[in-house]
């Protein structure tokens, strides 16, 4: 049977919203919580959200900037599944493992499978995250968009973050989600990939790494 690249993903697990009602202090309360232009983020079918990365609470505060309207799956890296408690909670939000630095056709497979079943999957161009630095751009997510077509791009520039870890100042947090410039014909993955990371970082600079006062 041909799955469906359009339709409903599947139902949010208990878990994602485990996650998400955990969260909700920390990202809705303490983070002052600003989103721009969520609906622009489709409710149902195939739909890529690349993301800018400078802090380890990106995800989170993405997802959870999201959450009324979709489930966000996510790529992240491998090592973290190393954590048999980590793994559990991996699992059950519907995460995906990603080798980093190595070509990982598994995960480039099981991220085309979400998207071909309707998901919604976040992804960081850059790779990992900035710590201050200006990175250059991953081809997986031009990969990833040029393996399913027809998926929606959405992006999502988060800002903030880095600020949550420099108690006692609080940080405010935004989350914008916008549709990028659409693409040449021609365009590269690679290509495809940077031109979204410039649009993300002129939206979202990268932040300065590490605790200030």
């Amino acid at each position: 049977m041909k799955r469906d690249r359009t339709g409903d993903a599947a139902p949010i697990p208990p878990m994602y919203r485990a996650v998400m009602t955990a969260a909700g202090p920390i990202v809705r309360w303490w983070g002052r919580l600003e989103v721009v232009g969520l609906d622009l983020l489709p409710p149902q079918g195939a739909t890529i959200v690349p993301a800018n990365h400078d802090s380890v609470w990106d995800p989170f505060v993405i997802a959870f900037a999201a959450r009324r309207r979709r489930q966000i799956r996510a790529l992240a890296k491998a090592s973290l599944w190393k954590n048999p408690l980590l793994r559990r909670v991996l699992d059950g939000m519907g995460q995906i493992p990603v080798r980093r630095g190595q070509a990982d056709t598994d995960a480039l497979d099981a991220a085309v499978e979400c998207l071909a079943t309707g998901g919604c999957l976040g992804i960081f161009p850059e790779g990992t995250r900035s710590q201050g630095r200006q990175l250059r751009a991953r081809s997986g997510t031009g990969r990833l968009a040029q393996a399913v077509p027809e998926a929606r791009i959405v992006c999502a520039a988060v800002s903030g973050t880095v600020d949550i870890a420099r108690f006692p100042r609080r940080p405010r947090l935004k989350v914008t989600f916008f549709e990028p410039t659409p693409s040449d014909a021609a365009e590269s993955a690679l290509e495809l990939s940077t031109r979204l990371t410039a649009e993300l970082r002129a939206i979202a600079p990268v932040a300065p790494a590490g605790r200030q006062p």
